[in-house]
């Protein structure tokens, strides 16, 4: 195929990650990368070492603090939890598309969760970034030269990545877009904005990342066995080999799925409560019956309801080893009446980075040959398999 021109929207963990993981995928070729403040276009290629190298510890994690110190009682409506794009609710209006300021917090510093490696936070301290006050705006004017735009941004606010997705809609962008979110009722979001996205000629393939994404399209080649699926169990365990500086937004994000806690909850916890309540897990969280996007889209790709699908993991945020082997089992009848379990595994020397980033890549590509024939809409990744 062709080679593929793409685009990442923040530059967290998952952000860094992908271009990271791009140097080792044939025929990719990153040229856009953007944060709440500064933007790197090259339409030749950026140079991802530098940028890398510049962005190191770009995590942006609680939510704001005022002027005193306290931490706002209803926190910003597009807050990051991955770093890279916040937008503050007294600088933007409600509906996205009234401005280009959407994803910007001006003035934001190390401080605010950014950690500084050069001058300035985050993509500016790279000799490819400028500072810009409208990241997203900035990368949609140069959509022409970008095939593919995967946005890196595990956001707790549930309609933060469907109004990314009508923002490209609303300005003609024809390509392709990702995400790798986790949460079962932001597809419905996408599903209503389908039409739109199609007629911008926009291919979308949402939770594309491990769960959902990979072991979603892993249930669904293993369920292939039998007539009828009964129930879907996907257990998963990480080990934040990458560090928890590194991943704090996605720790926050699982948090909301504890026993107590919900996404408000999560949301306004100050990164002091989220390192109280890892200690008083002694580092340790497991999560079960989590809301988690693989039952909507194993449904949407027909392989079973929705109820018969359980999402549960352990996640070890102090250690590089993964607690417990993530395992998918698919449990139904063969069409010759036996009932058995097929079990998919993930070996244990697999890192969440290499789980997430490489599959979400690999659908990236895959729905890049998806949209240049013509095939546009929303889509699930049991719907399209990932490409190496």
């Amino acid at each position: 195929m062709d080679d593929v021109t793409f685009a990442v929207l923040g530059t967290g963990g998952i952000g860094r990650r992908t271009l990271d993981v791009s140097r080792h995928k044939e025929g990719l070729t990153p040229v856009a990368a953007c944060d709440r403040d500064g933007v790197a276009v090259d339409e030749e290629g950026l140079d991802v070492a530098e940028l890398l190298d510049a962005t190191e510890g770009n995590v942006a994690s609680g939510p704001e603090e005022s002027a005193d110190g306290t931490t706002p009682a209803t926190p910003t409506d597009d807050y990051a939890s991955d770093g890279g794009l916040a937008s503050s609710a007294s600088e933007t209006s409600s509906d996205p598309r009234s401005d280009g300021g959407a994803a910007a917090v001006e003035g934001s510093t190390a401080s605010d969760g950014v950690k500084q490696t050069g001058e300035g936070a985050g993509i500016v301290a790279s000799d490819q970034g400028e500072p810009t006050e409208t990241p997203i705006d900035d990368v949609i004017a140069e959509s022409d030269a970008i095939d593919a735009v995967l946005i890196a941004l595990p956001n707790l606010e549930h309609d933060f990545i469907p109004r990314i997705a009508e923002r490209f809609a609303d300005a003609g962008y024809e390509g392709v877009l990702v995400d790798v979110l986790k949460r079962s009722r932001v597809i419905g979001m996408l599903d209503d904005r389908a039409e739109a996205l199609e007629d911008s000629g926009i291919t979308f393939v949402c939770g594309a990342g491990a769960t959902p994404g990979f072991l979603t399209g892993a249930a669904a080649l293993t369920a292939q066995s039998f007539v009828e699926v009964e129930e879907v169990e996907i257990w998963w365990g990480v080990g934040l080999k990458s560090g928890y500086e590194d991943n704090r937004g996605t720790v926050r994000e699982d948090i909301a799925h504890l026993d107590g806690y919900d996404v408000q909850t999560a949301r306004e916890m100050s990164d002091e409560e989220i390192e109280d309540l890892v200690d008083e897990h002694d580092g340790v969280l497991e999560f079960r019956d989590m809301e988690h996007a693989d039952d909507v889209l194993l449904e949407r790709a027909g392989i079973c309801d929705a109820d018969d699908v359980t999402v549960g993991g352990v996640l070890d945020v102090r250690s590089d080893e993964k607690p417990t082997t993530t395992t998918v089992r698919v449990t139904g009848r063969t069409f010759d009446g036996e009932r058995g379990t097929n079990t998919f595994e993930l070996d244990d020397a697999t890192s969440m980075e290499a789980n997430v980033n490489g599959p979400a890549l690999g659908y990236l590509k895959a729905a890049v040959l998806r949209n240049r024939a013509g095939d546009y809409g929303v889509y699930g990744p049991a719907e399209i398999m990932p490409s190496f």
